[in-house]
């Protein structure tokens, strides 16, 4: 691929599931990398599906006005079409098939001289095989989940973060008002970042997350207890990737020729029912499902989703393939995609909101 200094045309693509800020990240890649550098940009269409079937567009800076507050992505995404793993029919069967050097094709037809991916572990993971594979890549760290080991946010959390504590303040009033018992069970895959930070910033009384399993006992305990101090009601938060003591997460359904195969999700259900028999209260379950990924984002995520946009530009003209944007405390640095993709980041057993949580009377369920 070309050097630093032969560089005239960038490509971008979103990938993996939508978050609130992909638009900031595309509006700043597109206005640095014109204004800046005097590149042309080449849009590829719905994640690595466009550069496998070769659909795409050039972006310009009248391409992305009014974008800025925007949810989802212009560009359209997706968490499937995997080039190292995509499914084909052969003989009336599907099977799963190298097509990286379309890829490749594409993007020389396109004269694109470097690619920059935004997604997540998987998106990350296909960008750092394509890189090892030749191509110039830099990658964008994007999940809501908040849980991608190199950087020490990403954007689209902060969103979903707000959207799941407004949430938590409505099903209080509603909670309070009925004597019930509330189960909120948030997305994060196998991470509590979501369902931690929105139990303590939401006031909740019970937060079930991954890296603790949980014995239904001490809810049940915490519940009971609630009620001998006249607290009628009583708020559950509960990851979609916790699960019980000695026992398995609940996976809703599987998609082979996904990223990430498994699809998590009814674990609410599971606890409140638990909760209905045990205590005889009366429990109702809220599934915040894909709100968390939708609207518009928050300023925090606005800014930093621009910051990693205008990163990656400049780690491109820089010539630092095979690298990634990332946040380190307050500075925008960069790691290498090896080291970025195959861990998730959890949150720390000695987490400072962990302790506080404990410390404010909140259930973790051990």
């Amino acid at each position: 691929m070309a050097g630093p200094a032969k560089i005239k045309r960038i490509g971008v693509l979103t990938g993996g599931g939508d978050a609130p800020g992909l638009n900031a990240v595309i509006r700043a890649v597109v206005k640095v990398a014109i204004r800046e550098y005097g590149l042309s940009v080449i849009g590829f269409l719905n994640g690595f599906g466009g550069l496998i079937k070769n659909q795409a567009r050039e972006l310009t800076e009248k391409d992305v006005v009014g974008i800025l507050p925007r949810g989802g992505t212009i560009l359209g995404t997706t968490n499937r079409d995997n080039p190292f793993h995509y499914p084909v029919v052969k003989g009336g069967k599907k099977v799963f098939v190298d097509v990286s050097d379309r890829i490749f094709e594409n993007i020389s037809i396109h004269g694109v001289d470097a690619l920059i991916v935004i997604g997540g572990d998987g998106s990350l993971a296909i960008a750092k095989e394509l890189h090892a594979k030749g191509l110039s890549v830099v990658g964008v760290p994007k999940t809501i989940d908040n849980d991608l080991l190199a950087t020490d946010q990403t954007f689209g959390f902060d969103t979903a973060l707000t959207t799941a504590t407004e949430a938590l303040d409505k099903l209080h009033t509603t909670a309070e008002s009925h004597h019930r018992v509330m189960v909120l069970e948030v997305m994060g895959r196998y991470a509590g970042w979501i369902a931690l930070a929105a139990g303590v910033a939401g006031g909740a009384d019970v937060i079930l997350i991954p890296e603790i399993p949980y014995r239904i006992e001490k809810v049940i305990e915490m519940i009971n207890q609630r009620e001998v101090q006249g607290k009628k009601f009583s708020i559950i938060v509960v990851a979609e990737g916790a699960k019980p003591v000695d026992g398995e997460l609940v996976v809703q359904k599987r998609v082979e020729d996904s990223f990430d195969p498994i699809r998590l999700g009814g674990i609410g259900h599971v606890v409140a029912q638990q909760v209905e028999e045990a205590t005889g209260k009366e429990t109702r379950v809220t599934i915040l499902g894909h709100l968390q990924r939708g609207g518009s984002p928050t300023a925090f995520d606005r800014i930093l989703a621009t910051r990693y946009g205008t990163g990656a530009v400049r780690l491109v003209m820089e010539g630092r393939f095979g690298h990634m944007v990332c946040l380190r405390g307050t500075t925008i640095d960069a790691v290498p995609l090896t080291e970025a993709t195959g861990q998730i980041r959890s949150v720390p057993l000695d987490s400072d909101l962990l302790l506080s949580a404990r410390q404010l009377g909140i259930c973790l369920g051990d």
